[in-house]
């Protein structure tokens, strides 16, 4: 996609958004501050870089998705290939992803060699962000980096190579900011400082917290909503096909393609969990990437793949399952729904950064996927759930408004 070129005070500004493609949570967040960039300003150009299942949101959402969209290498299919059984060693898949990184950088390069961006959004588009810092001269437009956490940190079972290994990543990382700064105009943390986790970044490296504090700007978290009403709730339950006397129990597995372990091992708990509330119904929602009808039929259990506006429809259940990702449960404590949430074996996100986060605002139960392996503890855990008092902290709204306010300052 060429663009003639014209005089930056004859066009409207443009801007280049770019959405990390593994899961959907960073497709709700940034379409949500899009529009309220929008709102800002009217008159803004906004062209999407990013991958599938991302691409299939924002074309349902009558988004500008950029042709070169189809020459990006896929990232989730890179994951989805490093994972085992509810298993992904997330740091390791990232280290051995330098190919896909460097064609979709090329990608991105030539795109913007082509169109004269005026402001490019990297809501962790590594390979961007990377690559900009090794090569500052290709850098033309302003840029901002949005990010949820901060610092890869080792996980305990891996002996003593892996934190070498993190440290010596986020060491590079701080020199590569410490020498160029003007490489990111703006770098901003979705979350507060205290969502950010209390840890070293290495051996004798900073604390990240303190350096998070230091050298990000705080948005709050970015829901993309407001909590939903009752009669948007009622209504959302309606359209599902549930009645009023149902207990509704929703399983949500992300959109990376990599649940489908935790899928079964709900499935097998759910004839038990029936037996003790009958009128227990099972929506399974299990995302693009994965065919519900490759996946056993259950009696009381419905699958569906793509869902949009999944939001909603989780603050119609009275219980959910979910994966340990961070917008899936950050929806969930909004709307204040009980949840079990089963972290990825390995992945230091959910592990560590995600969890952390939740004990912040006190949200969720954590269960390890040895735990749900059993079928009669995970029917019991989710049967104990149902109807239990959410004392979770209220989660915070506007945090669209805030980065967009942020971002249309650069323009």
């Amino acid at each position: 996609m060429t663009v003639k070129w014209a005089r930056a005070a004859g066009r409207r500004p443009r801007v280049l958004y770019l959405s990390s493609p593994i899961g959907l949570g960073h497709a709700r967040r940034d379409l949500a501050i899009a529009q309220q960039l929008r709102v800002l300003r009217p008159d803004v150009q906004l062209d999407w870089l990013t991958q599938h299942p991302v691409t299939r949101v924002l074309h349902d959402a009558g988004e500008r998705v950029h042709p070169a969209c189809t020459w990006l290498a896929s990232e989730s299919a890179h994951i989805e290939a490093a994972s085992g059984e509810h298993d992904l060693h997330v740091f390791q898949a990232i280290r051995e992803m330098d190919e896909v990184l460097v064609n979709n950088f090329m990608v991105f390069n030539d795109v913007v060699e082509q169109t004269p961006y005026d402001l490019v959004v990297g809501d962790e588009s590594w390979d961007v962000d990377y690559f900009l810092h090794e090569n500052p001269e290709l850098k033309r437009f302003s840029y901002v980096w949005l990010t949820d956490f901060v610092g890869w940190l080792p996980m305990p079972d891996r002996g003593e190579r892996e934190p070498l290994l993190t440290a010596d990543y986020n060491a590079e990382m701080l020199e590569q900011r410490a020498r160029h700064r003007r490489v990111r105009d703006r770098q901003i943390f979705v979350g507060n400082p205290e969502d950010v986790v209390d840890l070293p970044f290495g051996p004798g490296l900073p604390n990240i917290r303190r350096w998070t504090a230091e050298n990000y700007e705080f948005a709050g978290y970015v829901t993309g909503f407001e909590p939903p009403t009752d009669h948007e709730i009622a209504r959302s339950r309606r359209e599902l096909g549930y009645a009023v006397e149902d207990v509704l129990c929703i399983v949500a597995v992300g959109g990376s393609g990599v649940g489908e372990a935790l899928v079964r091992r709900v499935l097998d708990a759910v004839p038990l969990a029936r037996a003790q509330v009958p009128n227990l119904q099972f929506l399974i929602v299990t995302g693009p990437r994965m065919e519900p009808t490759s996946l056993p039929s259950v009696d009381g259990a419905t699958l569906r793949g793509y869902v949009p506006d999944l939001y909603l429809r989780m603050a119609a259940a009275d219980v959910a399952v979910v994966q340990g990702g961070l917008t899936t449960t950050m929806e969930l404590a909004a709307a204040r729904v009980p949840f079990i949430y089963v972290p990825l074996r390995h992945h230091f996100e959910q592990s560590i950064h995600v969890h952390h986060r939740l004990q912040n605002y006190r949200a969720g139960r954590r269960a390890d996927y040895d735990d749900v392996s059993s079928p009669q503890w995970l029917a019991e855990a989710i049967v104990e759930k149902i109807g239990s008092e959410v004392t979770s902290l209220p989660v915070e709204s506007g945090g669209a408004q805030r980065v967009a306010t942020m971002l249309e300052e650069l323009l």
